[in-house]
């Protein structure tokens, strides 16, 4: 990958690959419909808040963090997000990841086309929102040095020596530039998603990382420029073999894992669209609490 045209390219050629230029197209078409919803004509902030409260719950289920089972779990991060409620002063682990994914997916809501332009400080503002309670602070905000490894998704093979990742991340980052150059905004974070879990860059937070990437790069790639779907859910409600399944897939290189992993993500952000079409409609209706 030598320049964002370049890579712009490559992107646009796995479009050609089977079933995976409809899917794309099936999930623009649901975002688009999304977008022009009655309630988003000027309850955007309302609704969006209500997006990244849905997406919090959704990655930190993704971690395995749902201390109030689904329903529950979401009044609770509402309540939170609101001041409604206040975190325990000594968190259990449980709780601790819920508050990182609550707090990475709220650092979304600040990225903007500026902030893709540096990724390294991207993703450095991401992990401190993520890790900030779950590593030591000389640890938070940076990529692994030399003798740290990443103990997490280990079922999908060993994390990229700590000496590789510096280069690793330039392919993330030329990934991230070829939105400039026209890629495809759902095949760019679906890739940027993947690599980063592929990678795991950090000791932790990597898939609290990835997804809430993907999340930004839908909206300031044009995907969801409301910001109103959740992405999240739509891995989220395919728990284990279907997430992990099409990461493995997608780690074990070949054209037809990163299809597999493609057409996966395409079917999450039209699920996530799905998901924003009813926080519209709760919206609308009066009916957020």
């Amino acid at each position: 990958m030598s320049s964002g045209i370049d890579v712009a390219d490559q992107v646009r050629s796995l479009l050609g690959l089977p079933g995976v230029g409809d899917a794309v197209d099936g999930a623009r078409e649901a975002c688009t419909q999304l977008r022009w919803h009655q309630a988003l004509r000027r309850r955007i902030p309302e609704a969006a808040a209500e997006s990244r409260v849905r997406g919090a719950t959704a990655t930190a289920l993704l971690e395995g963090s749902e201390p109030a089972g689904s329903e529950g779990t979401v009044r609770l991060v509402r309540d939170l997000v609101r001041g409604a409620a206040t975190w325990p002063v000594d968190p259990d682990p449980v709780e601790r990841v819920l508050k990182a994914s609550v707090q990475v997916t709220s650092a979304t809501e600040s990225a903007t086309s500026a902030a893709l332009a540096s990724p390294a400080q991207l993703l450095a503002r991401l992990h401190v929102a993520a890790a900030a309670d779950l590593l030591p602070p000389d640890q938070v905000g940076r990529p692994r040095r030399s003798g740290e490894d990443s103990s997490e998704f280990g079922d999908l093979g060993p994390a990229v020596p700590a000496e590789e990742v510096p280069q690793r991340l330039e392919l993330i980052y030329d990934l991230l530039g070829a939105l400039r150059a026209g890629g495809s905004a759902l095949v760019v974070a679906g890739l940027v998603h993947a690599e980063l879990v592929s990678v795991r860059p950090f000791v932790t937070g990597n898939g609290l990382v990835a997804r809430a990437l993907e999340r930004v790069v839908h909206r300031v790639g044009g995907l969801d420029p409301t910001g109103v779907a959740v992405p999240e859910l739509g891995h989220s409600q395919k728990v284990g073999a279907d997430y992990r399944g099409a990461l493995t897939a997608y780690g074990q290189g070949g054209t037809a894992g990163v299809r597999l992993w493609l057409l996966h993500c395409a079917d999450a952000a039209a699920t996530g669209a799905q998901a924003g079409e009813l926080i519209a409609d709760a919206v609308l209706a009066g009916r957020l609490t």
